[in-house]
């Protein structure tokens, strides 16, 4: 995968190619032409540069290679995303008391998205301990990746995690999984475990759903939401699915007797962040993070992690005032 390492966000050399070949067509048009026609062809010109490029749809067949070369499987979400999780089942983390299952906290992954003019962009998020960090930030380097976040995402633990996002764009999606699995290499991220049924869940998940508006699901044992932005959210002039991340993801972790750990991010815009934080004090939750995960979307995208741990249905009351603050819609229902 021949992956864009430039750090300032510069346009791939296809698309520099694009606009190339779009201002030579005009070129005959502006030189035979009166101003005005001259001026339209150039608002043309101007209009088509901006046209943020599109996801295309693809089947699980596609992914086969990637798979192979990361040693699991992945999921195939919206026909748009091939999403991979590397659960960090060989860490027992601790944070308030709470030891912290992998679903809820501890899981990295790496989505893959394919665009209308032959590049695949990875996007990920990467689990790693204190003592892994320099090493799987010098193995990202090494590998084509760039870094667009290191944050934490939870309140006081141990041992001490940190939580890093990582960026790719290139032509082959197989070299770039190749890539990613050299850089897990430099983590205690463990292969991937045969499958298993979900767990029965100790919530009521009836009372949560109503609560939220929406309809979780029963991820190994994680009772997790996902709600993904109303408007079109774009990267390097590329459209991003809220597969790939960009969505806000509240994850409940039964501790027995109705009761929960609950964890995750909110995405939001500048103008709502000052909404959501005091809704979450109010509702009872810490606020952890506030930071950005990537570098150059569009609208400018702002993350907070939170925490809280008390009888689920309340901890999903106290988060709804928060949801109501964003911009975005729990995925329709199939």
């Amino acid at each position: 995968m021949t992956r864009d390492r430039r750090p300032g966000g510069e346009a791939p050399a296809g698309t520099s190619r694009r606009r190339l070949l779009t201002a030579a067509a005009l070129a005959p048009v502006l030189a035979g032409s009166g101003t005005a026609t001259a001026a339209a062809a150039a608002a043309a010109a101007g209009t088509a540069a901006r046209t943020p490029i599109e996801p295309v749809p693809t089947t699980d067949a596609d992914w086969v290679g990637v798979a192979a070369a990361l040693g699991r499987p992945g999921r195939l979400m919206s026909g748009l995303v091939y999403r991979v999780a590397f659960p960090r089942r060989d860490l027992t983390v601790v944070s308030q008391g709470v030891t912290v299952h992998p679903g809820l906290a501890l899981s990295s992954y790496a989505a893959f998205t394919p665009y209308a003019d032959g590049m695949t962009v990875v996007r990920g998020d990467l689990v790693v301990v204190e003592a892994e960090l320099q090493r799987a930030t010098d193995a990202l380097h090494a590998n084509g990746f760039g870094q667009t976040a290191i944050h934490k995402h939870l309140l006081a633990h141990e041992p001490d995690v940190w939580w890093t996002h990582f960026h790719a764009m290139g032509h082959d999606a197989v070299e770039a999984a190749r890539g990613l699995r050299a850089v897990l290499a430099a983590t205690g991220t463990p292969p991937a475990a045969p499958p298993a049924a979900a767990p029965p869940l100790d919530l009521d998940t009836a009372a949560m759903d109503a609560a939220l508006g929406a309809v979780g699901t029963n991820d190994g044992g994680i009772y997790k939401y996902t709600f993904g932005r109303r408007e079109t959210v774009t990267d390097e002039h590329r459209i991003v699915p809220a597969a790939t991340g960009m969505a806000t993801v509240l994850a409940f972790q039964p501790l027995g007797g109705g009761r929960a750990a609950v964890n995750g991010d909110f995405v939001m815009t500048a103008e709502e962040v000052h909404h959501v934080l005091p809704a979450l004090r109010r509702g009872g939750l810490s606020v952890i993070e506030l930071h950005n995960h990537g570098l150059m979307d569009e609208p400018r995208l702002f993350y907070t992690h939170f925490w809280g741990v008390d009888d689920a249905a309340v901890l999903a009351r106290g988060l709804r005032h928060a949801v109501d603050a964003t911009n975005t819609a729990p995925p329709a229902r199939r």
